[in-house]
């Protein structure tokens, strides 16, 4: 004989085979909350394998950012038609280093008074730029660079501006430096880098994506 509403009873004692203990539901772990810094100070190589080396750096993501071109390719942002910065997007644990912090590295690891152009690497695709996700990280930007002028003889040109949208880089560019070594460029001039912000014998903190 069917009996109404036993399939809703039935519902509910399956249900509580999710809870446990006194009628409490089961923890599910989060993951703490990360931050992202989006930075363009170069060539991504350099700056993807700089920050792979910083504790609490979780990430880093070379692609794109700052210009007109959607899902541009390499190609493309290298003629500077597309307005865009290399760039690399580093997400990190803010619990163990701080969006200040990222930025001390930043103004450390290039030439942040030469407009356009790194070294040998010239064009608007090369250009110092901080691509700030709100408010608090606008100021925290403008606050470091006035700071980090005091290190510089020149004028500090970097760009600070609102990020609208990010590109990942093709995935040839992910961990370049890890996988290219003997190249030429990481060779000459990634190594070079590393070396003089004591990175140099430092293995990869964190994952690229």
């Amino acid at each position: 004989m069917h009996r109404p509403g036993i399939t809703a009873v039935a519902a509910l004692a399956l249900a509580t085979t999710l809870i446990t203990g006194e009628g409490r539901a089961m923890d599910t772990p989060h993951a703490p909350p990360t931050e992202t810094a989006v930075l363009g100070a170069g060539c991504f190589w350099c700056v993807e394998a700089i920050f792979l080396r910083i504790d609490g750096v979780i990430s880093v993501m070379p692609g794109y950012a700052g210009g007109r071109t959607v899902d541009p390719t390499y190609e493309q942002v290298c003629t500077g038609a597309t307005g865009h910065a290399e760039v690399a997007r580093i997400e990190f644990d803010p619990a163990r280093v701080s969006y200040a912090r990222i930025l001390d590295t930043f103004w450390r690891c290039h030439d942040p008074t030469t407009l356009n152009r790194q070294g040998a690497d010239s064009g608007t695709q090369y250009r110092s730029a901080i691509f700030y996700a709100d408010d608090a990280q606008k100021r925290t930007a403008e606050a470091s660079r006035a700071a980090a002028q005091a290190a510089f003889d020149k004028p500090i040109v970097t760009e600070i501006v609102a990020l609208t949208k990010f590109y990942p880089a093709e995935d040839y560019h992910r961990q370049y430096y890890e996988r290219n070594k003997g190249a030429g460029y990481c060779q000459y001039v990634i190594a070079p880098k590393l070396q003089k912000l004591g990175l140099a014998d430092k293995a990869p903190v964190a994952g690229g994506k």
